[in-house]
């Protein structure tokens, strides 16, 4: 949590290895990105909390929408093309077939 604006509270401020991602400022991002656990157990917990965050958001809802697994669906997507662009590259630029 970012600290807090008001007057009578804005001597408080929150350290910086426990900001978010989007309230870390520009000057405290090396130090932020030191700060993050690279472990193997960190690395998953990390995914871990994406996909419950993007599945409580999207997916677990009361008045859900295809939005959500449209947006997983256009990911998958985009990701195999760019692993397979590299032969998609050789087959455009054929003249004959």
């Amino acid at each position: 949590m970012a600290s807090v604006v008001c007057g009578f509270f804005s001597f408080f401020s929150v350290p910086v290895k426990e900001k978010k991602l989007m309230d870390v400022k520009l000057g405290e991002l090396p130090s932020w990105i030191l700060m993050r656990d690279f472990t193997p157990k960190g690395i998953v917990g990390a995914f871990q909390r994406g996909y419950y965050r993007y599945y409580n958001k999207y997916i677990n809802v009361k008045k859900g929408s295809i939005a959500g697994v449209n947006m997983v669906l256009a990911a998958y997507v985009l990701f195999s093309y760019c692993l397979s662009y590299k032969e998609l590259k050789h087959e455009r630029r054929r003249k004959y077939h």
